[in-house]
């Protein structure tokens, strides 16, 4: 495999991290044709379009032990943070729940060939017992007021959910307010300026 050097000193990771984020890039392309992780054309840019939008979520996380990826498909944002955090946090742990049976398939093989050690639950998000997570992730996975239900059943009394959203997040962030009460930090993301993380504490009914 060609290292993409151009990649590896954007994102700014141990050689052994970028080693198991290629591994990882290269499991994706030999996996997508047959339960399509991501789409045809966003694979031919996964490294910006996936990757580096990953990455950015794993620098908004604090200081954590517990980390938990809903509906985690292919693995972004979740697979990326748990490879980076392999090198960078070591003891902390990784759960993914994932309903699809292939893709909590792909995510276990991801895991085993890339050397590192996480749990895939294959069950729907609102039938896993609370999970009491530091930090909570999902990407592409519903709207916000939805999120905040999974959040609110996941999290942690003092967790933080980091919750990628594209150009409408403030209206769906309007529209949650509404329903729950809750601390919300939009972080501007680096791969998209119309895009943010938000990263959000102390959820609880409205």
């Amino acid at each position: 495999m060609t290292p993409d050097y151009s990649a590896f000193e954007r994102l700014n990771v141990s050689r052994e991290t970028f080693e198991r984020l290629e591994a990882y890039v290269e499991l994706v392309k030999r996996w997508n044709p047959k339960i399509n992780l991501v789409s045809r054309n966003s694979l031919e840019h996964i490294w910006e379009r996936h990757i580096f939008d990953s990455v950015q979520v794993f620098g908004c996380a604090e200081q954590f032990v517990s980390w938990v990826d809903l509906g985690s498909g292919g693995g972004f944002p979740g697979m990326v943070c748990a490879l980076i955090a392999a090198d960078q946090s070591p003891k902390s742990q990784f759960t993914f729940v994932e309903s699809d049976q292939r893709k909590s398939a792909f995510l276990r093989s991801v895991a085993r060939e890339c050397g590192i050690k996480c749990r895939v639950i294959s069950k729907r998000i609102e039938s896993v017992d609370p999970l009491g997570a530091d930090v909570l992730s999902a990407r592409a996975l519903a709207e916000l007021r939805v999120l905040l239900s999974f959040c609110d059943r996941h999290l942690s009394e003092n967790g933080t959910a980091l919750l990628p959203k594209g150009a409408n997040w403030k209206k769906e962030l309007s529209e949650a307010q509404e329903e729950w009460k809750f601390d919300a930090e939009p972080i501007t993301s680096l791969t998209e300026p119309q895009a943010v993380i938000l990263k959000i504490k102390g959820v609880s009914r409205g």
